[in-house]
């Protein structure tokens, strides 16, 4: 890593360093903080058998809403929806709202990121 320190025109003293120098500090925070949070139990962490199921699921918004243990009855007539949209959600053959979405992450205890198909945003290392 390669760091250079200047003192600016109006004297503040400035770091540069290379954009990947800089990535990786935030990396490396962001590391530090997750693993704070797991060791103090506010981080959620899966078993393997869940990210296989994880990865089985037709749907991120499929696997959390079994691994959360409702059926899809409970959470459609939580969010107020019906079950057979819920049911196209979870199985891709239809696309919801920015809103549905919403409020089944909400109830989900989830970011609305973590219910999204992969291609659309959603990854389980931020879950």
């Amino acid at each position: 890593m390669t760091i250079q320190t200047m003192i600016s025109p109006e004297g503040v003293r400035l770091v540069t360093m290379t954009a990947e120098d800089y990535q990786d500090l935030i990396d490396a925070r962001d590391a530090e903080a997750a693993m704070r949070a797991v060791a103090a139990g506010t981080l959620q962490t899966l078993s393997g058998e869940d990210v296989d199921a994880y990865l089985a699921a037709p749907t991120p918004l499929a696997f959390w809403r079994k691994h959360r243990g409702l059926t899809q009855a409970d959470l459609a007539g939580s969010i107020g929806v019906s079950q057979p949209y819920l049911a196209q959600l979870e199985n891709g053959r239809r696309e919801g709202s920015v809103s549905i979405y919403q409020r089944l992450a909400r109830r989900l205890g989830l970011s609305v990121d973590e219910l999204l198909p992969d291609d659309e945003g959603g990854d389980l290392a931020d879950a």
